[in-house]
């Protein structure tokens, strides 16, 4: 698979192997995501989902092929860069991974602080995006205060506060109830439509039927297929 000029992101002939060898997690993985597109990525547990996400994230390198995002090849960039690579990629996980003693608003702000961003861009952005993901009215509310689907928001208003291209939510539904999934999956279709690419890995087969986006399925290691779906 050659690059594409077009694609945003390209996973060429990407292969991942643990154990000195012995464990292949991804089997030469080909993969183009176009600007704007809404992905579903399914498969078992271990068909390799986590492991292509934190190939796309930087935190782990292909034994090899290559990631290209926006024309770069992410595997080449040196260990001092990859903070400013992330800011362009948010992540949203399962659990949350929201800090227990800070309220909403300081939980999305950390991530500016810790990037060192002056308080008038953290008092401009963090209000914008609680607005955004409608937790506007409980910014000083603490994370013990909130419903799962309200968790989760705050989790998806800080993977957004550095206005990223790509936007990965791993099975951000999986401890959800089916209210608080369907304001989450609507939340990550409007962030869709303003331009982020959305890869959404899931285990609800419910969730990806409704959406009818393009469906990646990886099986031990392979892609095993590629629904069109409809693009963005």
């Amino acid at each position: 698979m050659s690059i594409n000029p077009s694609s945003i992101i390209q996973v060429i002939n990407a292969t991942k192997r643990y154990a000195k060898g012995k464990v292949t997690a991804l089997d030469s993985v080909n993969l183009s995501i176009d600007k704007g597109e809404f992905i579903t990525l399914v498969g078992p547990s271990g068909a390799g989902k986590s492991t292509l996400i934190r190939l796309l994230v930087r935190e782990e390198l292909p034994s090899s092929g290559k990631i290209v995002v926006a024309g770069r090849d992410i595997t080449r960039i040196k260990e001092r860069d990859l903070p400013y690579y992330r800011r362009n990629v948010g992540i949203v996980f399962q659990d949350f991974k929201l800090l227990p003693n800070k309220t909403v608003y300081e939980n999305v702000a950390y991530a500016l602080e810790v990037s060192d961003e002056p308080d008038s861009v953290i008092h401009d952005k963090v209000p914008r995006i609680l607005r955004l993901v409608g937790l506007k009215e409980r910014s000083q509310n603490y994370p013990s205060e909130l419903s799962g689907g309200e968790k989760q928001r705050v989790s998806i208003a800080r993977a957004l506060i550095h206005n990223p291209k790509l936007l990965i939510a791993d099975e951000p539904t999986g401890n959800l109830d089916e209210k608080n999934t369907a304001e989450v999956i609507d939340l990550l279709l409007r962030i869709n439509q303003s331009g982020t690419i959305v890869l959404l890995a899931t285990h609800d087969m419910v969730v990806v039927r409704s959406l009818r986006k393009r469906t990646i399925c990886l099986n031990k290691g392979k892609l095993m297929q590629i629904s069109p779906g409809h693009k963005s």
